[in-house]
């Protein structure tokens, strides 16, 4: 054998993987939290600055509890680089040693993860249970060693991923920004946004998806200035998207995304592939390389460089309390876009699969499991409960998901409000104005911090979807962020126009010196 052959075990790959995605769910990238800090620090939306500081708070809990910094934990993506004078030592296939990782990481018994892969795209839809098949890609390199880029990618930053074929004359920049205006906030930012330009279509894909693992370097690109078209395109697109005034979770606000990373190839004479892909406030990703010494060893990042929030600063003195008990539609006529409450009461939870069941008893004019009059619900999945804990991280999901049956639902049930994450779209507002039945945001990003808020869980239909089941919650000052009011004013569409027009006056005054 070539004395340059290294050879790694199979067991350490797996191994590998499956501590490298526990580690990411409860770690966030150092870098991420330095740059979310400055961010929190020169905040001035006050509803902006009160949802970073919740992503935070909730970080720095995560690390220390050692739990998924959000309930989404995402499909695992896997880049490796193999090396040629690599011997890998098994009788099981890459994919299968790296499968066997992921289902190791996501059944952990200390730390399980939320399954969230369904078997079957177009029909059945079942979920896996342990989150396999991840997706994989491998190249072949010079060199001994396995370097491998793990990632656990939200399913909320992955439905915002766009492509276009672009004339080659046309601006990128132009269509990025553009772009970006029309995702809304179901990304959960502040995060960033990787651009993949050239190549064919896939391959402007898979540049855009590998390059959002970078280290985040803006500050510093921008204090050295671009020293590549790339570059120059990357500080470009900070600016302007930031300048879209978008805001943390969509709030309106001075930061949209922390970085923007940009990656070319080589590509057809008549063509100009682009693809955008966002990274949410999540961000779990981690390289590492194994060398046949055994599988990697992971420690701990320095917790020093998490800020110390405490709960006063997010939730300040005079901020409205809502008994969820004793509500009535004259108190959620009251609440108004922008404001901050803490719910305390009992609340339901019932997401997509959960609600196309309860709209297909509707129509088929049987009673649903559960009485809706009058009741508070919460679009959420859980992660798994463990050791002395009421319910695992549970942090919102994307309502957008669940207007198509917001009439329904609203018309047959009485509900009194809801409570999701990001915009609503034109029907489901149109429905709220009718039903006069508001619409509420949590944190995307707060999973941890907001599960410390549930007291009490209890199921109440629907057993066999998993982690789409219909719990009911008892949650004591469970924080969340008025969205839409029951004339249909969107905090989504008020707040980023507001901070649009203000940092555009104030770009203006810095220009004339005012």
């Amino acid at each position: 054998m070539n004395k340059k052959t290294r050879t790694i075990a199979g067991k350490d790959i797996t191994k590998s993987v499956a501590d490298a995605l526990q580690y990411i769910s409860y770690y966030h990238p150092p870098d991420y939290i330095r740059y979310l800090s400055h961010a929190y620090a020169r905040e001035q939306n006050p509803a902006a600055k009160n949802a970073i500081g919740q992503i935070l708070l909730n970080s720095r809990m995560a690390a220390f509890g050692r739990r998924p910094i959000c309930q989404d934990t995402g499909l695992v993506v896997v880049f490796a680089k193999v090396g040629m004078d690599a011997r890998i030592k098994s009788r099981a296939s890459f994919a299968d040693l790296v499968n066997e990782g992921v289902r190791r990481a996501y059944l952990d018994p200390d730390n399980p993860l939320r399954p969230s892969i369904v078997a079957d795209p177009l029909a059945g839809r079942v979920n896996t249970r342990d989150n396999t098949p991840a997706v994989i890609y491998v190249d072949l390199e010079p060199g001994n060693q396995i370097e491998i880029t793990i990632a656990a990618k939200g399913g909320g930053s992955e439905n915002k991923a766009r492509f276009a074929t672009l004339n080659p004359s046309a601006s990128v920049a132009d269509w990025v920004v553009d772009t970006v205006s029309t995702l809304g906030s179901g990304w959960c930012p502040p995060g960033l946004i990787s651009v993949g330009i050239g190549g064919s279509a896939e391959k402007a894909m898979l540049l855009a998806k590998e390059a959002m693992n970078e280290p985040i370097d803006m500050s510093e690109l921008i204090a050295r200035g671009p020293s590549s078209a790339e570059e120059a395109l990357r500080v470009e697109l900070y600016e302007r998207i930031n300048g879209l005034g978008i805001g943390a979770q969509g709030l309106g606000g001075l930061t949209t995304v922390v970085d923007v990373k940009v990656a070319t190839y080589p590509t057809h004479v008549a063509s100009k592939p682009v693809a955008l892909i966002p990274q949410c406030a999540a961000n779990r990703h981690l390289k590492f390389t194994l060398d046949g010494s055994g599988p990697v060893r992971l420690e701990p990042p320095d917790l020093t460089e998490w800020p110390e929030i405490g709960g006063a600063e997010l939730n300040p003195a005079g901020v409205r309390r809502v008994n969820l008990d004793a509500l009535t539609k004259e108190e959620t006529a009251s609440w108004r876009c922008g404001e901050t409450l803490l719910l305390s009461g009992r609340v339901l939870t019932g997401r997509d699969a959960a609600q196309q069941r309860m709209v297909d008893l509707i129509d088929a004019g049987k009673p649903l499991p559960v009485d809706l009059r009058g009741r508070v619900i919460y679009y959420v999945g859980p992660v798994r409960a463990v050791r002395d804990e009421v319910v695992g991280p549970a942090g919102p999901t994307t309502s957008s998901r669940m207007d198509g049956f917001t009439e329904k639902m609203l018309t047959e049930t009485g509900l009194y409000a809801m409570i999701g994450k990001a915009e609503r779209g034109p029907a489901a507002i149109k429905s709220i104005v009718k039903h006069r039945t508001p619409y509420l945001i949590a944190v995307g990003g707060a999973a941890y911090l907001i599960s410390k808020s549930i007291k009490a869980a209890r199921l109440v239909a629907f057993e066999d979807l998993g982690m789409e089941a219909i719990y009911e919650f008892d949650v004591q000052d469970m924080p969340v962020i008025m969205a839409v009011d029951v004339e249909g004013n969107s905090i989504h569409n008020s707040g980023p126009v507001e901070w649009r027009k203000r940092m555009a006056a104030d770009s203006i005054a810095r220009i004339i010196g005012v």
